[in-house]
């Protein structure tokens, strides 16, 4: 069998996997690296956007899920499920810079909405993206995720979720319904 072929597999994070996801998350969003894919912040925030502490804590939380995506024997992309009462929280979403654009993000965000509905009973999925980043927004609607209009205050002077090349930035609720 040409394992070369065969698609991404799913499974649950575990603290083996924290420095490699931390990696993972970082070249997705920060820095030089993060150019080669199209979902960097490179631009708006520098700094880090995770670390090993961060990961960790989602691994041990009873509510959650850090659903790791692994490829041909390497993780390639990873996100964060959350159990909120009758809905689920998606975050810490990253892919390699250079598998982005090439249809695995929407594979990934279908799983993680079949995972919660079926984990959880999940009626509904709620992210925070920031509401600069508009080629992002549009990319979860075409997910079917629809724009809020809530939003909720960037943490400035919190260096854990990076520093702010500007100062207007703040998270945006985007919500689908998952059945």
């Amino acid at each position: 069998m040409d394992t070369a072929a065969t698609g991404p597999t799913f499974r649950d994070a575990t603290e083996a996997d924290v420095d490699t996801l931390v990696a993972l998350i970082e070249s997705a969003y920060r820095g030089d690296a993060s150019r080669a894919g199209w979902t960097t912040e490179a631009d708006i925030l520098e700094g880090q956007r995770s670390d090993a502490q961060g990961v960790l804590d989602v691994i041990k939380s009873p509510d959650s899920r850090l659903l790791t995506v692994e490829q041909d024997g390497r993780v390639i992309a990873c996100c964060q499920l959350e159990h909120r009462g009758d809905h689920a929280y998606f975050g810490m979403f990253a892919v390699s810079p250079a598998l982005q654009g090439a249809g695995l993000g929407k594979v990934i965000i279908a799983e993680a909405e079949r995972a919660a509905r079926e984990t959880w009973g999940a009626r509904a999925m709620h992210m925070t993206v920031i509401s600069v980043r508009n080629d992002l927004i549009a990319w979860y609607e075409r997910r079917g995720y629809r724009r809020t209009g809530e939003m909720s205050p960037f943490p400035y002077g919190d260096e854990r979720f990076g520093v702010p090349q500007r100062d207007d930035l703040q998270f945006e609720l985007l919500v689908k319904e998952l059945v």
